[in-house]
This record gives C-alpha cells, structure tokens and sequence, in this order.
C-alpha cells in the first residue's frame, strides 16, 4: 500500500476575496481557501482591539446603569461581557490552530477552534437566557429610567461595537470562530441600538414596557443568529463533513481518476475551524505511476474541495478484499 500526503499551502492573497476554487461559489461557510499566513495575523490585531475597546465599554455601561438606574443598560453590560469572554476564547482557538503538533497530539491543538465556536454558541444561548428572565422581571415592575444618559452610552455601545464588527467582516466566511466574533459584535450593535430607541421612545411617551418588550425582540434575533453557529459547530465537533463540501460529490471525484476501479473507507472531516482532512482506499489494479497518481490526487483534492490534508491508501491486488471495504464497516 502507499500512502501519499499532501499539505500544501497555496497563498492567493487577499485582493481577490472572491476567488473560489471550483466554481460552486462555496462562500457560506467554509468552502473558502484561508491563508494561514495573513488571516491570523490580521484577526490577532482585530481581536485584541475588539477585546480592550469592549472590556473598557462594559466598565462605562455598568456604572452608567447602576448610576441612572437603568436595568436595560446593565443587562445590555451582561451581554457584552459574555461577548468579550467568548472573544478571548475565540482568539485563543486562533492562536492555538497554529500550536504545532507534537508529542501525542498530532494534530496539534486544531479542534480547540472548533470547541472554542461551539462554546460561544451556548454562552450566546445563556447571555439570552438573562435578557428573557430580565424583562420578564421587567414587565412585572416597571422601572423609571434616565433616558438621556442611558441614549448617550448605548449609543456609544453602537459606535464601538460597530467598528469591532467591522473589523471581523473580513475573515468571518472562512473561519467559524471569526463568524462568531463577528455575530456577536453586530448582535451587540442591534442591542445597543436598540436600548437608544427604547429609551428615546421611552422619554418621549412615557410608556415604560417598552424597554422590556424590546429586549424580548433582541434576544429572538439573538437565537435565530446563535443557531447556525451551534448547528455548524456541533457538526464540526462531531467529525462531520464541513458544510461547504459535498462528500458524495467527492466520492464520485474520486472514482472518476485514472485506473481507479473502486472507492471505500472514505472520510472527510474538519481539522480545524478552517481546515479540511480526508482519508479514502481507492482500488487500482493497474498501478502504473502510483506517486504520480497519488499527488494529482491530492493537488485535485486541494485545488476543487479545499481539502489540504489527504492520505490516500492505493490497493493493487482485487483478491485480497480490504476489510475497511464494506460501506458500513466505519
């Protein structure tokens, strides 16, 4: 048997967002080529300017609740600091991706990502679960509030979390956890935004369950924008094929290549927030130019799925049946 591993890393560079190697225009997801040289660079700086401005604003924003009384602003404080710890996981996960393998683990520390975006996900589900219980609270006892200062802090929560937000747009369709920081900076935007017209409307009618009622609306936007991420996150971890491939159209892929007769035992998984690896036995009797064979398999592998780590097992002798051979044999 040969094996045959194939880990190149082709750098496109970055003006050329839109570039798409197989033509299917996999931007969703993870269908994208991400260049380990620019990406985490560029996202450390994002993140640890997203993560100072964010910490300094929930400092500002719960003084500014406890002084005008406003339970909006302090549930809104709540939220973005759920937000800057998922951030600093987030990075982590980054950072981590990059950690060379070694020792027992050969992978490295890759699926720490994929952990990483997974948890972020909950913690967006109990940052939600704390804006329900609070205005459920709300609505029973509503609360006067000071609507001017609570309009000029929660919009200054726009202001930064807008430009954090921006920050992450970039890389947020090639990497899960970018996608994650960038959700929740724009989720938080929302809030913030939404707090300023609570209030503003709010001093204008004097109507006080206008507050809660909003914050009820945010958090069902917050879920609707959480639940792809978990889906996507628990399929990750649970060694699913990333959404961007279509593994059966790489089956038929690689049944297709020259003097193949016959493929099993294929797996395709993610290694990575960003990164894709398979193992496939391929039967092929006439063996002729099996290296040759073996790396057009994986450049293809590379260039049409995005797949970077290919291990590929060749079987020349048809008699000897490969016991990994029966599809339902894992």
């Amino acid at each position: 048997m040969a094996h045959a591993h194939s880990h190149h890393h082709h750098d496109h560079g970055h003006d050329q967002p839109d570039h798409d190697h197989h033509g299917h225009g996999h931007a969703h997801g993870f269908g994208r080529h991400h260049h380990h040289h620019h990406a985490p660079t560029d996202m450390g700086r994002a993140f640890a300017i997203g993560i100072a401005l964010n910490i300094a604003f929930v400092v500002a924003e719960v003084a500014a609740g406890l002084w005008t009384g406003s339970l909006a602003l302090l549930a809104d404080a709540g939220h973005n600091l759920s937000d800057v710890l998922s951030l600093v996981m987030a990075w982590g996960a980054t950072v981590l991706a990059k950690r060379a393998p070694s020792g027992r683990r050969t992978y490295g520390l890759r699926k720490a990502t994929i952990l990483a975006s997974l948890a972020n996900a909950v913690l967006l589900l109990v940052a939600v679960g704390a804006i329900v219980s609070e205005a459920a609270h709300r609505l029973r006892e509503p609360a006067s509030v000071e609507a001017q200062i609570v309009m000029l802090v929660a919009g200054l929560g726009v202001v930064i979390n807008g430009i954090t937000a921006a920050f992450f747009m970039r890389g947020s369709h090639s990497d899960l956890n970018v996608r994650g920081a960038f959700l929740h900076m724009a989720a938080d935007a929302a809030v913030s935004l939404a707090v300023v017209v609570g209030a503003f409307a709010m001093a204008q009618t004097g109507l006080l369950w206008i507050d809660p009622v909003l914050s009820l609306l945010i958090a069902a936007v917050i879920v609707v924008g959480t639940w792809g991420l978990l889906r996507d996150s628990a399929d990750l971890a649970l060694d699913a094929a990333p959404r961007g491939i279509d593994v059966e159209e790489v089956r038929r892929w690689l049944a297709a290549q020259p003097g193949v007769a016959e493929v099993h035992d294929l797996h395709i998984w993610a290694m990575s927030t960003t990164e894709t690896a398979l193992t496939a036995h391929v039967c092929r009797p006439e063996n002729a130019d099996s290296d040759g064979f073996l790396h057009a398999v994986c450049e293809g592998l590379e260039r049409r799925f995005n797949i970077i780590h290919a291990t590929v097992q060749v079987e020349t002798d048809a008699a000897h049946v490969c016991r990994l051979r029966p599809a339902e044999v894992v």
